[in-house]
């Protein structure tokens, strides 16, 4: 077992009688005897963390079955049973700064969840950006239904933010299409409040059975930070994380194929020249596709699009930018960068 890296076994009754040296053993059950030959054959031992709604050292991303166990539809106030409820309820009590044991653990938590995330992306995923508050009875969310689509007939793997709104809208999209009658039910419930029984509706709205074999893959990449926006059931997986920063960073650098902004807020504007510095220097490889969908919006009422078209000018960066009304126009952009 030299330099192996072994995660929640039970190794509680093995005598461990190999080599160890450089091994790591992280949440594993070890008897006292196995703790003391991995101490003395140089290994590192990250004990389980007690008392905690996740685990730390998890191997794999979460599924929305996963995030919302225990959740009867019938029941919208069962929510707040919910492992995803749980685990914002136990962040909100540990308060911005919390101590030293729960700041470890949510770090090597978020660490495990990029291990995850590395592992189920395939070759230039792409990323679409946008509002959270986008109803689902808007044709904004129709519109984001129907680039979605396009996207998982292009083939592409799919990253959202894995919130409501547009996060929500496009991975729907990649798994079904634009499916009316799916679309009709979930107008019922466009949107929620800060309480679990409205959450609870608007969860149980959007079907549970979506298809994942014959479709690309789509992987929401959420925060408990802004625990009070669930998870969307649409994404086939969520790296989900504690830290807002290291989420926004990672979505950004992870998504290789390009990126379409859809009009948002401040986040979706933040996330644009974050991505863009990227891009400028270089810092996470070439520079990547930047398509701004929605042209009155991107030039005339929040103008990002012409500021990053001249700090880009002359750049490598500067052939990688559209701004276009063309969902179309958009995933032919994607698909001539991925060839």
């Amino acid at each position: 077992m030299r330099h192996a890296v072994l995660v929640g076994l039970d190794l509680s009754e093995e005598e461990l009688r190999v080599p160890m040296d450089g091994a790591l053993f992280l949440g594993c059950t070890l008897s006292p005897l196995g703790q003391r030959r991995a101490a003395a054959a140089g290994a590192l031992v990250f004990p389980t963390i007690p008392d905690l709604p996740y685990d730390v050292y998890r191997s794999r991303l979460y599924t929305p079955a996963e995030l919302f166990a225990g959740f009867d539809p019938d029941d919208p106030l069962s929510y707040a049973d919910t492992p995803d409820a749980l685990i914002y309820q136990h962040t909100r009590a540990q308060g911005h700064n919390p101590d030293p044991l729960h700041a470890l653990a949510e770090r090597l938590h978020d660490h495990a969840i990029t291990e995850a995330l590395d592992d189920a992306l395939s070759a230039r995923p792409v990323a679409v950006m946008g509002g959270h508050a986008l109803g689902r009875d808007t044709d904004g969310y129709r519109r984001a239904v129907r680039l979605g689509a396009a996207l998982g007939e292009a083939g592409f793997t799919v990253l959202t933010g894995g919130g409501p709104g547009v996060m929500e809208a496009v991975p729907l999209g990649v798994r079904i299409g634009v499916d009316e009658p799916t679309l009709k039910d979930l107008a019922k419930a466009p949107g929620f409040g800060g309480d679990a029984e409205s959450i609870g509706r608007w969860i149980a709205a959007c079907p549970t059975d979506l298809p994942t074999s014959d479709r690309p893959r789509t992987i929401g990449i959420p925060t408990w930070f802004y625990g009070h926006e669930p998870p969307n059931p649409a994404c086939e997986l969520h790296a989900k994380y504690f830290a807002n920063s290291v989420r926004e960073e990672g979505l950004l650098t992870v998504a290789t194929g390009g990126i379409i902004y859809t009009p948002g807020s401040a986040g979706t504007v933040q996330e644009v020249f974050q991505d863009y510095c990227q891009n400028h220097y270089g810092s996470v490889g070439p520079a990547a596709p930047m398509v701004f969908l929605g042209r009155d919006f991107w030039v005339d009422e929040v103008p990002a699009a012409p500021l990053v078209q001249r700090l880009a000018r002359g750049r490598e960066a500067e052939r990688w930018i559209l701004v276009t009304d063309d969902a179309d126009e958009a995933v032919s952009f994607l698909r001539e960068y991925a060839a």
